[in-house]
């Protein structure tokens, strides 16, 4: 894979990479349907996030509802499947977004990743993090680094044996690092996230907490639209 050639030229990421399977990007066509479930999802297990996505989906007898659907369900029946009071409002969110300003797939396509994250942003509950997972994860960008994502800066930490203390100095540290891996900056932190996901935990973070590649894995097996494989 042409992506592996690129980032091995990282000697210390090689290693990284060498000890794991290659991997693919999915691309899905339910943006909206992503990007709700990314939202429900956040700050859960993935056990937790899975039992929601049941949830939901029965709420519409099983099948993915479209956006207008998700708009007219009452916000207390959203409340009822385990979802906060702020979630629920963000839900409706992305739903009314998507009616009224579009987030359909093709257009999206059309634009590049800051663009994206631009338009997207304008939802309130939807943040550059959770755009840049969709980007990644439902769009099948290549080159996306999630520089605020606290387990690619921990990943990185322990790789390079950086120091956060000058805040400014270590994200100008992981610009320059990451700016070696581009045109394939999404694969470099799918594979920190694996490293990571099978180190000692070394940060305080809660186990089991749902990583965004766990996530991203939610819809892919529910009833959306099928993803289409990245070659």
């Amino acid at each position: 894979m042409e992506y592996l050639s690129h980032l091995s030229k990282d000697k210390k990421l090689k290693r990284l990479i060498e000890a794991q399977e290659p991997l693919n990007l999915d691309k899905s066509k339910d943006v909206p349907f992503y990007l709700i479930l990314s939202i429900m999802s956040q700050q859960l297990s993935t056990k937790v996030a899975d039992t929601l996505r049941k949830r939901f989906l029965a709420l519409y007898e099983g099948r993915v509802p479209t956006p207008a659907e998700v708009l007219g369900t009452p916000f207390e029946t959203l409340r009822s499947i385990g979802l906060s009071n702020a979630k629920t409002g963000y839900v409706h969110n992305v739903a009314r977004f998507a009616v009224e300003q579009g987030m359909d797939h093709r257009r999206l396509s059309k634009m590049d990743n800051e663009a994206i994250i631009a338009y997207l942003t304008q939802i309130k509950g939807v943040g550059r993090w959770t755009t840049e997972m969709l980007l990644m994860f439902c769009l099948g960008r290549e080159d996306v680094f999630a520089i605020d994502d606290w387990g690619i800066q921990n990943a990185m930490i322990r790789l390079y044996k950086l120091d956060r203390t000058d805040k400014k100095a270590f994200r100008e540290k992981l610009m320059r690092i990451s700016g070696r891996w581009s045109p394939y900056r999404t694969y470099a932190c799918m594979h920190l996230w694996r490293w990571k996901d099978k180190s000692p935990a070394t940060d305080g973070s809660a186990a089991g907490t749902a990583t965004p590649a766990a996530v991203a894995a939610i819809p892919a097996a529910s009833a959306a639209t099928p993803a289409v494989k990245k070659k």
